[in-house]
């Protein structure tokens, strides 16, 4: 059976163990949650292989990934190895009591110890490390430091003040950096601004940090406010993982006032098909599911975190509009196909999608940055930087 069929009907078979979607919404609970805790948990602290991003100054910066970075060396990646502990802490607050609670806790306390994240601050202080995870790993460290600083939780309490070097690091790196940047990175990998732009959107809102989320509104509206007929058409490059287009609008989607947000989205994206509320008609057909031609090769196993990523960027610009946009069928049928084509993928076959896959499959299933609440008919959410609460 292809991979196409087994995203189409929801059945995927990993380690001994069939998981079985429904066809409207997938359950997820805490036996669900188990295998994408499990992908994290055998990467984090997996040295190799390991593709770092290291500037050599002297002999001396000749050194193994743990010796340079020690709480984030594992999964393949530094930004990997970052979202792979946030998918931790995001699964332990939505499910404390479940049984990799323990392990989990066990793994995080052995990597953000106060001495680890000093040596890591310093490391990205370095000469000649300017651009170091700029700007896709550093938002996901600050969406690790939000996912903490909102979980009442003594080890979470600890863990965010052991991260605090590293966090201001990232914080004064962004704050000199965007200013700079006279126009926005447009591609579907990691350089991409609009993503990024979202997640440090929602982390600065949850501090909350007045100064810097003034700074992130005032460069989104400055790149993006203007934007008409996005190029949906030219989606996707071989070796996206992010959509251009999507991720432009769903960091819109976070500006003041809200109540703009639908008449932007619909001079910016007009290929998103109109039809009544709850009309059967409603298909994804506009905005077809990818499938990758080789999950086992890093570069194109992207296309299924794609297809993740399409699938909570387009929850997340549906959540944005009023309940009575005849965009939101279209949108919401889009989503579901995107949901199961991209959960499908997830099976940890292979290395090269597994070590960070998973953590887009919790983002999408846990509807982190989702806003929940979403006022009737033409009304707006006051803001849409909250996630749903675990």
């Amino acid at each position: 059976m292809s991979r196409s069929n087994l995203a189409l009907i929801g059945l995927i078979s990993s380690c001994g163990v069939v998981w079985l979607f429904a066809e409207e919404n997938p359950t997820f609970d805490a036996k669900a949650a188990e295998r994408f805790a499990k992908l994290a948990l055998a990467c984090v602290g997996k040295e190799y292989p390991n593709k770092i991003s290291h500037v050599l100054n002297s002999d001396a910066d000749v050194a193994p990934p743990q010796k340079l970075t020690p709480a984030f060396y594992g999964c393949y990646d530094w930004h990997s190895s970052v979202h792979g502990h946030w998918l931790l802490v995001r699964q332990l607050r939505t499910f404390p009591n479940a049984p990799f609670a323990g392990a989990t806790r066990e793994a995080l306390r052995k990597s953000l110890t106060a001495e680890n994240l000093k040596q890591e601050a310093a490391y990205i202080r370095g000469k000649g490390r300017a651009s170091f995870e700029r700007p896709y790993g550093l938002a996901w460290l600050l969406q690790l430091c939000a996912e903490l600083r909102e979980w009442d939780d003594p080890q979470a309490h600890e863990m965010l003040a052991n991260l605090k070097p590293l966090e201001d690091a990232a914080v004064e790196r962004l704050k000199t950096w965007l200013p700079k940047l006279s126009h926005p990175v447009r591609i579907g990998e990691h350089d991409q601004t609009a993503f990024a732009l979202g997640l440090m959107l929602d982390y600065a809102r949850s501090k909350p940090n007045e100064p810097f989320t003034r700074l992130l509104i005032d460069s989104a509206r400055k790149f993006f406010l203007h934007d008409k007929d996005c190029p949906l058409a030219h989606e996707p490059s071989g070796e996206d993982f992010l959509s251009p287009c999507l991720a432009e609008a769903d960091a819109m989607r976070r500006m003041p006032p809200p109540n703009e947000f639908a008449e932007w989205l619909r001079s910016f994206m007009p290929q998103i098909p109109t039809t009544p509320r709850r009309s059967e008609s409603a298909t994804a057909n506009w905005l077809p599911v990818v499938v990758s031609p080789d999950p086992s090769d890093p570069k194109l196993a992207h296309l299924d975190g794609l297809n993740l990523s399409r699938a909570w960027m387009l929850e997340g610009i549906a959540s944005a509009l009023p309940n009575d946009d005849p965009r939101r069928a279209a949108l919401e049928a889009t989503v579901e196909a995107y949901r199961r084509a991209g959960l499908a993928a997830v099976t940890g076959e292979h290395y090269e999608g597994g070590h960070w896959l998973g953590s887009f499959a919790v983002y999408l299933t846990t509807q982190r940055g989702i806003q929940k609440q979403r006022t009737p008919n033409s009304q707006q959410p006051k803001n849409t930087s909250g996630s749903a609460a675990p």
